[in-house]
């Protein structure tokens, strides 16, 4: 089954601080919540390009998530690019802006699923949700990525 997902943060943190937070995923798991683990499997080229890390996510649900994510493309501090490969395969965009001394943030999820019983989910979930999806943070992921994008890495 196909998704296309959007989340957007607005972040109290300026925007090349989240772009270095979100550049460097191997620090994620000490600030946010459902990332279990990110383990570099092939070093990139010197600004990152091709770089592939494998990320492995937990849930509220009692399932994990793991896939392969290729850095395909960088511009600082305004976009990073990926390809996914593994439970989940596609593709996701981070879009990074300045709005008002706060970081604006958007991540572009197109991906499909690998799993079985994931895509027997299509069944119980109205396809509105499953289509698309866009949520503002809590204080508290606000806060964890101010915190993390300002934490030496």
């Amino acid at each position: 089954m196909d998704y296309a997902l959007t989340t957007e943060w607005v972040l109290d943190a300026p925007t090349e601080a989240v772009y270095a937070a979100l550049k460097t995923p191997e620090a994620w798991p000490r600030w946010w919540r459902y990332v279990e683990a990110v383990v570099l499997v092939r070093k990139g080229d010197a600004e990152g390009i091709g770089a592939v890390h494998r990320y492995t996510w937990s849930s509220r649900l009692p399932y994990r998530l793991s896939f392969d994510m290729e850095t395909t493309a960088l511009t600082r501090p305004s976009r990073i690019e990926g390809v996914a490969r593994g439970d989940l395969t596609g593709t996701g965009c981070w879009d990074l802006a300045t709005e008002n001394r706060n970081a604006r943030v958007r991540y572009t999820w197109r991906v499909t699923t690998g799993k079985r019983w994931m895509n027997a989910l299509t069944e119980v979930v109205p396809e509105g949700p499953r289509r698309s999806y866009s949520q503002r943070p809590s204080g508290v992921m606000s806060s964890r990525i101010s915190y993390a994008s300002q934490s030496p890495v």
